[in-house]
């Protein structure tokens, strides 16, 4: 047998086991093209196609009953499956012959399937973000440092002459600190829970990044107050 051949052995001739759904629906698609399909538009499958792939799949070593119901279930809840549910469409068997014709009440309840289970991503989604905000917040005040008042230190006045004699100091720093140049941060930086610099004005502050939607990037400033930015406006922290 040529390399090349032995490459497309199926499962069946290696004797290989499916171990879980992804695997057995991969399995039906190599045996049933005309039926069962990996990507784009899906077929409607025939009411009562379990007990014909039960049959036609008796003695396979490949996947079992129990393997089976799984795998279409989970297929005929796909949202590409669901989508193609419509009335009027012909379902398919095994062969890709069309069988029996979606009525009226099939069709709405593949649409009403469709829409709980857009429903349900959607607020797994939001529940993500707001796992990712929280953690940010979190973090955030983790990061503030704790100041205590001393009322019995008194300041000397030494101490305040060399507080007075400090002063050009510090206005000399300044300029030092401002011509600093910033990196500005790409995009594959600029992801949740990042932690980033927001130029406001002449000073840069630090942030942390709680939502990117394209340019416009959610953050949320060491004082806990959170604004909306661009995502030009962030730099390497």
């Amino acid at each position: 047998m040529k390399k090349s051949e032995a490459l497309m052995t199926t499962p069946t001739e290696q004797n290989v086991k499916a171990t879980n759904v992804k695997e057995v629906l991969a399995y039906l698609v190599q045996q049933f093209p005309a039926c069962f399909s990996a990507a784009g538009e899906a077929k409607p499958l025939k009411i009562g196609i379990f007990q014909d792939l039960a049959e036609r799949l008796k003695d396979d070593v490949v996947v079992s009953k129990t393997q089976l119901r799984q795998a279409l279930r989970v297929y005929t809840s796909s949202w590409r499956y669901l989508e193609a549910t419509k009335e009027g469409v012909a379902r398919v068997d095994l062969e890709g012959t069309a069988a029996e014709v979606i009525d009226a009440s099939q069709a709405e309840h593949a649409a009403k399937t469709l829409e709980e289970s857009k429903a349900k991503a959607a607020e797994k989604r939001k529940a993500k973000i707001a796992e990712a905000k929280a953690k940010a917040a979190s973090t955030a005040n983790a990061d503030k440092p704790g100041y205590k008042k001393n009322p019995n230190k008194k300041v000397s006045p030494a101490s305040k002459s060399t507080k007075v004699n400090q002063k050009p100091v510090k206005t000399a720093d300044a300029p030092q600190q401002s011509s600093k140049a910033l990196q500005a941060a790409s995009a594959a930086e600029v992801v949740v829970g990042a932690k980033v610099l927001l130029k406001l004005g002449q000073s840069p502050m630090p942030v942390t990044v709680l939502e990117v939607s394209k340019d416009d990037v959610t953050v949320q400033l060491g004082s806990g107050m959170v604004i909306k930015t661009r995502q030009d406006s962030l730099y390497l922290a």
